[in-house]
């Protein structure tokens, strides 16, 4: 089964996916769809407060984070990862439940990567907003590196997140039953 979504004019038919015996969502993936990549970052980049630096969670929304950053003239942002890395030296860390992923995490940001932060006026990117909880982990992650958070953006926003005022989003995603019927 396939629902048609619309994001900011541009449609994609996305296939649907259980995630619980009376659950499923749609899946956005951007891998391997440049126009959509650049549509949506065009038009999250037209949405958003002046930023200094971007900061995303691996690895869905990577190419558009690299894709924002290199319209809006930007030559650095940030991509939180699911493991430490040696380079990392000292890592700041937060704690993620993400719909879409099976256990509990951890996201890490290197030294660095906090530093260039500090001071900044950042704006969080996502793929898809569902839970949120992907979004407080980035959120925690710029704060304690001494961030000020001036914009959180989302191509899509899944289920009730698409009602929240604080993030901005190019289109709403509902959740299925699991016969594939749109709830509520």
């Amino acid at each position: 089964m396939f629902y048609e979504v619309d994001i900011a004019g541009m449609k994609r038919n996305l296939k649907l996916f259980h995630v619980a015996d009376d659950l499923q969502i749609a899946a956005f993936i951007l891998y391997g769809d440049v126009e959509i990549t650049k549509h949506a970052a065009k038009e999250l980049l037209a949405r958003s407060p002046e930023f200094d630096i971007m900061l995303t969670s691996a690895s869905k929304s990577i190419p558009l984070i690299y894709e924002m950053a290199s319209q809006a003239g930007k030559n650095e942002y940030i991509v939180a990862l699911k493991a430490q890395k040696v380079y990392m030296g000292e890592p700041l860390t937060a704690d993620v439940d993400s719909i879409t992923t099976l256990q509990r995490q951890k996201i890490y940001i290197g030294e660095d990567d906090a530093a260039m932060m500090k001071g900044k006026r950042v704006l969080i990117v996502d793929d898809v907003i569902s839970t949120g909880n992907s979004l407080k982990a980035l959120e925690t992650l710029a704060t304690k590196s001494g961030g000020e958070i001036v914009g959180k953006a989302a191509v899509l926003a899944e289920g009730d997140s698409y009602d929240r005022d604080d993030i901005i989003v190019l289109g709403k995603l509902p959740l299925f039953d699991g016969d594939g019927n749109i709830k509520g």
